[in-house]
């Protein structure tokens, strides 16, 4: 005869048992049900672009020389004023009508140019989202992956915003060319008038030329881009060939990447190879290379255009030209060397100077006829190499035409 205590005893473990089997099934349920939801969350992309605006415009708030809308607003007719100086002059100058560049410009704040610049970094990474997503959170990846892409964007959204905020302090003009949208629509030209008012008077120049500077060197860009169709869609295909290689090598960086950015951040390597383009394969080397050279073009003719049209449309401009390109190239703290290193602003710095160099090489060598081929077709831009020497696209393009020797 079985003792009624035992009995008591097993059916208390039975039900403790099954019990546990039923809490452990309803957080198994519950788990897998915050895990497709997390994943789902995690998979609306890498970046929360609304809150990376947000941070970049709390970093600016704190720049000096903040305007109000009203001042804004009462800075717009010196603008325009110098536009409808510069087209003109500049259309003759380059033997080009640009016809509408006129009312296609506007004078912002600094958040302003955050704003107007989101849309281009949330397209930039749009192309390589649904590649990474794939990698970081693939479908049925569960809570743990999900939870780490969440961190990751948690991280990456302050890291763009940071980058915002830092460049939004920077910029004083620009071209603004959706490079990558299927519409050929002609850019806009946005002058961020906290920053060139704070340049004018930290360099001591009067505030109303070098307004009128700095619309030459953006008016000049619309006219590389809108004078010749070919160039738009040419810095396109590269770009997303670019784009679509880091995404299907984005997996392999990891350690590589972390390596190289603490090499960026020490400053170790400089002048000989630019950090990101050790994470490179050899044929996302060439690209961006082919492409760095394009755009060295492109800084340095607006920098050559600005100086030589300037002679006789902005007063003092020798001045002007030397104080702000002595300020462009002079000492900065540590920190901002870094930050520009990580960010890929020391390869602009480096592109205006070199792409200036080669235009005024070209032109001393043959004149407005040979500017003016620069921009007759693909062919005839300058390739990697040729930016340092000159004289090599001189020769190359001497063999196929009939271009000046040097």
């Amino acid at each position: 005869m079985s003792d009624p205590r035992t009995k008591g005893s097993r059916w208390r473990n039975d039900r403790i048992w099954q019990a546990g089997f039923l809490v452990g099934s309803a957080l198994g349920a519950a788990a897998t049900v915050i895990g497709r939801r997390a994943e789902r969350v995690a998979r609306r992309g890498l970046v929360d672009w609304p809150a990376a605006e947000r941070h970049a415009v709390a970093r600016l708030r704190s720049a000096p020389g903040a305007l109000t809308a009203a001042e804004l607003q009462a800075s717009e007719p010196s603008y325009a004023a110098a536009m409808e100086r510069i087209v003109p002059r500049l259309s003759a100058a380059l033997a080009t009508e640009l016809p509408g560049v006129v009312e296609r410009s506007a004078v912002v704040d600094r958040a302003g140019w955050v704003h107007a610049n989101v849309a281009t970094f949330a397209q930039l990474i749009g192309q390589l989202e649904t590649e990474l997503l794939d990698q970081v959170v693939p479908p049925g990846g569960g809570l743990a992956k999900a939870t780490m892409a969440l961190a990751n964007r948690w991280v990456t959204t302050r890291q763009l915003g940071f980058l915002l905020g830092f460049m939004g302090w920077k910029v004083l003009g620009q071209y603004d060319l959706a490079l990558l949208t299927a519409e050929a629509t002609p850019g806009k030209l946005l002058f961020v008038e906290e920053n060139i008012r704070a340049t004018a008077t930290a360099l001591d120049v009067p505030l109303e030329p070098f307004r009128t500077w700095i619309a030459l060197h953006e008016t000049t860009h619309a006219f590389e881009f809108e004078a010749h169709p070919w160039l738009r869609p040419y810095l396109a295909e590269r770009l997303e060939r670019q784009l679509s290689l880091f995404g299907k090598e984005a997996s392999g960086l990891g350690r590589e990447a972390l390596r190289g950015l603490g090499r960026a951040i020490r400053g170790e390597g400089e002048g000989v190879e630019h950090w990101m383009e050790r994470l490179m394969t050899a044929e996302q080397r060439a690209l961006f290379r082919e492409t760095q050279a394009v755009m060295s073009l492109l800084e340095g003719f607006s920098d050559y255009v600005m100086d030589e049209v300037g002679k006789d449309l902005v007063p003092g401009v020798e001045r002007i030209s030397a104080r702000f390109h002595e300020r462009r190239h002079a000492r900065r703290s540590p920190f901002e060397r870094a930050v520009m290193r990580l960010t890929g602003m020391d390869v602009k710095l480096e592109q205006y100077a070199k792409g200036e160099a080669f235009v005024r090489a070209i032109a001393a060598a043959g004149g407005p006829a040979a500017l003016n081929r620069l921009w007759a077709g693909p062919e005839m831009l300058p390739r990697h190499g040729e930016i340092d020497d000159p004289a090599a696209w001189i020769s190359r393009v001497a063999g196929a035409t009939d271009a000046p020797a040097s």
